[in-house]
């Protein structure tokens, strides 16, 4: 029963999906893996209650269990909750690693083949939908995603399950089965083909050379008696017809579409796979992206060789480590599973990345030069494990297919087959230990304490996804409305605050959504509110420059002098560098009576050629206020060529102060003017020109 219920996880995992955007989906299927995991546990279990029982350990198993230990560890100096994160997800592997251990027999694995080649089909068979029809039915960002949140990890995915698919070939006595499954693995290439995710795709190289040789090379165990030369070329023809034909037919999602024209599948993935080798991707592309985020990574792990910086913490010491320009996260993983685990665990990651490589490389030499005979029996089956994790490492270079349920629940299994292969031939030291009844008991009542508290996390974390989402999509909907300000809009913002509130209430650490509200409040004036988002996503990611600037000048709105130097302070210890700090320096320079120094400063950026739109709009404001008016022309006539699309009312100012007394520049405000009518569209034309000074309306050219 135990394996059969890893095996329906592996099948409903990749294949459920939230229809909607109030829950992620990563979320859901962790959700899934977590309750199908205690499910196995307790399955396993309850037959020994009575009587107990023996079970074996194997050394692999101290790998994930000391990663568990460390960010248990961790929660006491690091971040507490991103610890607990890390070690509940360290402590589901080493849970699907021991029950697979201790479960897997070399007939038992067909189902679990079964359930993981099940499992990708139906993955795939969602995304060949988006891909060719654009079927809505799953919220996701970058199609074709299937059930999945991104098509990245859609395609890691895939390609870590053709090594069981073909493991299922060679087990099938059925020719007509055979044929049945050879079409729905070039399905699954195809679909893997039409994410376009190139560490995937190389992969996918990888295993159409490694995948014929193993099952070459171990042709004497395949179960199907009787193939000849026909049956070899019919299985050869269905596989080719499957992934050229279903490959060569045209994408029809509108964002596709829209991106890269009516691509079909093969295109999709040679130009992806070639574009490896193009220039502007190591210079501004997702490859340069990465490569920005490993040295940062670098940098970090230089900084903490011993203990890192606690598990899970990487996202939010990535600050510190970034470029000087850089004022956001660039992203919330480093994108190398390798990095990541160097910089959050140190010596504890070494160990790790070492033990697994070396037991990878130790099991592969077994598997190669076993000629006994139930070294024979079990090659296949290792070989073809083998090139699943050998793929999955690949594809965890550049990625982060460990901490996404879907292949963190492969990667499990992938060890507990070769760990209770290793078992049959003995190869490995793996202790039998007895457990009374007691013992047995003891672990289902914990099994079932382990239920209730995923269940209450289950049910807190829908819910504070709902909320937040709904808090979001509300003010972001508010602000595209183009009539924020309009008081039909006072009860949404109510009831937006509100979630916001509860959202937060339930899960402080939830910096994904809460800063796009608090963006959107800026479109209606609310300061107060947005800075309150920025301050509880600070009280938790306290390194976020672009974060302490925005309650910097949140603080200064509200004339809070002393929080907002605070913030201020605290982000120029981070980047002392950044211009674009200086320019938050100056606004409040210049709203707390500091007049002369936040002149100085304004001119001394906008002569070096620095431009940030709070800088230009201090500029304007000292000028105006401060009798120097030339600081706010240069500030203006820098804005309308920098945003153009704000140019009627930079040329509206500029017409305003050289038609003040203070310059009295008639030509000049004329032209202005005139310029603020040309760029104007002509629906607004008669409110721009109830602006415009009266002595000067009547002689404006309409176009």
């Amino acid at each position: 029963m135990t394996v059969i219920l890893l095996a329906l996880m592996m099948v409903l995992v990749p294949a459920v999906g939230v229809p909607h955007e109030e829950l992620l989906q990563d979320t859901l299927k962790s959700m899934v893996v977590s309750f199908f995991a205690l499910a196995a546990a307790i399955a396993f279990f309850w037959p020994y209650r009575l009587n107990g029982f023996r079970f074996r350990l194997h050394w692999i198993q101290l790998l994930p269990t000391g990663l568990l230990i460390y960010a248990l560890g961790s929660m006491a100096w690091s971040h507490t909750y991103l610890a607990a994160v890390e070690s509940v997800r360290w402590f589901v592997f080493s849970l699907i690693l021991f029950l697979g251990l201790n479960s897997l027999t070399l007939k038992r694995i067909n189902w679990l083949a079964w359930g993981i080649h099940i499992g990708a089909v139906l993955a795939s068979l969602w995304a060949t939908w988006q891909f060719w029809f654009d079927w809505p039915y799953f919220a996701q960002g970058p199609a074709p995603a299937s059930s999945f949140l991104n098509r990245n990890f859609l395609a890691e995915f895939l390609v870590c399950t053709l090594p069981y698919s073909v493991l299922l070939l060679t087990r099938l006595q059925d020719k007509t089965s055979v044929m049945l499954l050879t079409f729905s693995l070039g399905w699954n290439i195809v679909a893997l083909m039409m994410t376009g995710t190139r560490s995937a795709l190389i992969g996918l190289v990888i295993l159409l050379i490694l995948l014929p040789a193993i099952t070459l090379l171990y042709r004497r165990q395949c179960v199907s008696s009787g193939w000849k030369t026909p049956h070899f070329a019919g299985f050869i023809a269905v596989l080719a017809i499957t992934v050229l034909g279903l490959g060569s037919l045209p994408t029809a999602h509108h964002q596709l579409v829209k991106e890269f024209g009516s691509v079909n599948a093969i295109e999709r993935a040679f130009s992806r796979t070639m574009s490896i080798a193009q220039t502007q991707e190591y210079s501004s592309g997702s490859i340069a992206v990465r490569l920005q985020l490993w040295r940062a990574t670098a940098q970090m792990i230089a900084a903490h060789p011993i203990a890192g910086v606690g598990a899970g913490a990487w996202e939010v010491q990535i600050p510190l480590y970034q470029d000087h320009d850089t004022q956001k996260e660039t992203d919330f993983y480093a994108h190398s599973e390798f990095l990541q685990l160097l910089a959050e665990y140190g010596l504890m990651g070494w160990f790790f990345i070492a033990l697994l490589l070396l037991y990878l490389c130790r099991s592969a030499l077994k598997t190669w030069t076993d000629q006994s005979t139930q070294g024979q029996r079990e090659a296949p089956l290792r070989a073809f494990t083998l090139a699943s994790l050998l793929v999955l490492m690949v594809v965890s270079g550049s990625e982060f297919p460990w901490r996404m349920a879907s292949t963190g629940a492969m990667f499990a299994l992938s060890l507990a087959v070769l760990a209770a292969s290793d078992a049959r031939l003995g190869t490995s030291y793996q202790p039998w230990i007895h457990c009374k009844s007691t013992h047995v008991i003891t672990a289902l009542c914990l099994t079932a304490v382990c239920i209730g508290q995923a269940i209450y996390i289950a049910q807190q974390a829908i819910e504070c996804e709902s909320k937040l989402v709904r808090a979001s999509k509300l003010a972001l909907s508010i602000a595209a409305s183009g009539t924020s300000q309009d008081p039909r809009w006072n009860a949404p913002k109510t009831q937006m605050l509100e979630l916001l509130q509860q959202g937060i209430a339930i899960n402080p650490h939830y910096r994904k959504l809460t800063p796009l509200a608090a963006d959107a409040m800026l479109t209606w004036g609310d300061w107060k509110n947005a800075t309150w988002v920025w301050e509880s996503v600070l009280a938790s990611r306290p390194y976020i420059v672009g974060m302490l600037a925005n309650a910097a000048r949140g603080h200064i709105q509200a004339k809070e002098f002393d929080l907002a130097q605070d913030r201020l302070n605290r982000a120029l210890q981070i980047q002392p560098e950044a211009a674009s700090l200086a320019s938050v320096q100056i606004m409040l320079w210049s709203r707390s009576g500091h007049i002369a120094q936040a002149m100085q400063q304004a001119q001394s950026l906008l002569d070096s050629g620095f431009l940030d739109y709070d800088l230009l709009q201090s500029a304007y404001y000292l000028g105006t206020r401060h009798q120097n008016p030339a600081l706010a022309i240069q500030a203006l006539k820098l804005g309308i060529q920098t945003w153009p699309h704000r140019a009627v009312d930079g040329w509206l100012k500029l017409g305003h102060i050289y038609a003040s007394a203070q310059v009295q520049d008639e030509t000049q405000a004329l032209q202005a003017y005139q310029e603020a009518i040309n760029a104007c569209s002509p629906e607004f034309r008669s409110s721009v020109l109830a602006m415009i000074t009266p002595n000067y309306r009547a002689r404006i050219s309409l176009p």
